[in-house]
């Protein structure tokens, strides 16, 4: 075993190198495509067409201790957590929209889970039939989690929660639409997918699809930029926002542990996915919070040797506090947790975790470093000494346009 001491001389040096001078916000729309392209380097020839380019990297050096009592390494993680590169803009006319994201690392392209290069994140089409309304054809981020279609460049903390971890829906391939409804000072956001069901890159498996609806109130009005799909309050609203959000999924026959994620089940199983949460902000003070609720047709699968899979179903919560300083410094906490349902209690534990982060926004969410440490519990039971039990710690360093 090394010892953890060292290690951590390096990542506080690291973090020390990234942190200091004042940051100029950018935003970044959710789901949708970028429809104002402010960012990254264009080439068009109007009215035809545009093609706007951006590209962003993820460099992380973190640990995990062997546990709670004992805080000697276990694990160092150092590498490169994503590469991205990211293609947007209109053909024909700004009507016809499209949007390519590409990745590079190991992680991204699901190299550490599989044995086939996955480099395709998003490739969709948009049709605007008006300002309020449009339509995508292709593969994208379905209307979950908010967590999770908040860009994993526009984060508070390295990682997203481990409740994101267990039931996020994620990516697939399908029809999209979105509706946007003004009423007053408020707005309505109706999001919907009917897609295979069978995640990013699938073959055709089977005759299954998944059925995605969420609803979006926004009863103060829009966030300034895009700051409801973008963690930490960087813009200091001047007057609270919120948006609250519930959204439904039912995959049926899914074919993944996960849905849409996760290693291929030995049988097809119906999944039905509950999701609600919350953004709001106000003068730097930043708050997140999710819920969710998973249940499966029978969450046991067996081969012919009866080897078993689990289908994950229970319930999870994640929620996030920060504020940020107007020198673009921000302190953020997180507490989330994992309960498996009653049938999965003997097979899989409850997870629960807290984290607290430091990050210095050098230019908004576009360069950024990180400072996280965090510590993960079993069982309920928090105890350093209970098995299974673990602090961890990570730099990471963001660039790009």
């Amino acid at each position: 075993m090394r010892c953890t001491l060292p290690v951590i001389r390096v990542m506080l040096c690291v973090a020390g190198l990234a942190l200091g001078h004042v940051s100029t916000a950018q935003t970044e729309s959710d789901e949708r495509a970028l429809l104002d392209v402010k960012n990254g380097i264009s080439i068009s020839k109007e009215p035809k067409f545009l093609l706007n380019l951006r590209f962003r990297m993820q460099a992380r050096l973190g640990l995990n201790t062997v546990g709670g009592e004992d805080l000697s390494t276990d694990k160092v993680e150092g590498r490169i957590r994503r590469l991205r590169l990211r293609f947007d803009g209109h053909v024909l006319n700004r009507k016809v929209q499209y949007y390519i994201q590409l990745a590079f690392s190991k992680a991204d392209m699901d190299l550490e889970s599989g044995e086939i290069a996955q480099p395709i994140r998003d490739a969709i089409l948009y049709y605007n039939f008006s300002p309020n309304f449009y339509m995508g054809f292709g593969q994208s981020k379905l209307p979950g989690n908010r967590e999770r279609v908040v860009s994993s460049g526009n984060l508070q903390f390295a990682d997203r929660s481990i409740a994101n971890g267990a039931f996020t829906l994620d990516r697939d391939f399908g029809v999209f639409g979105y509706w946007t409804i003004p009423a007053g000072g408020t707005l309505f956001n109706v999001k919907g997918a009917v897609t295979t069901g069978d995640g990013r890159n699938a073959s055709a498996i089977n005759s299954g699809m998944d059925y995605t609806g969420r609803l979006e109130f926004l009863p103060f009005g829009k966030f300034e930029g895009s700051g409801d799909y973008s963690e930490g309050d960087l813009e200091r609203e001047m007057t609270p926002k919120l948006s609250i959000a519930a959204g439904y999924s039912f995959n049926d026959d899914a074919v993944r542990t996960g849905g849409q994620l996760g290693s291929d089940l030995y049988a097809p199983r119906d999944m039905g996915t509950f999701i609600a949460d919350l953004m709001f902000k106000w003068k730097g003070v930043g708050a997140m919070f999710e819920v969710f609720d998973r249940r499966t047709s029978d969450p046991f699968t067996f081969d012919a040797d009866g080897a078993q899979r689990i289908a994950l179903e229970g319930t999870a919560m994640n929620s996030q506090l920060s504020y940020c300083w107007p020198k673009h410094w921000e302190l953020a906490g997180r507490y989330a947790f994992v309960q498996p349902s009653t049938r999965l209690r003997s097979s899989v534990k409850k997870s629960e975790e807290a984290i607290l982060g430091l990050t210095k926004y050098l230019n908004g969410h576009r360069i950024k470093a990180h400072l996280n440490v965090g510590y993960r519990w079993t069982e309920g039971d928090a105890a350093l000494d209970h098995p299974g039990n673990s602090w961890n710690a990570m730099v990471q360093v963001e660039f790009g346009i």
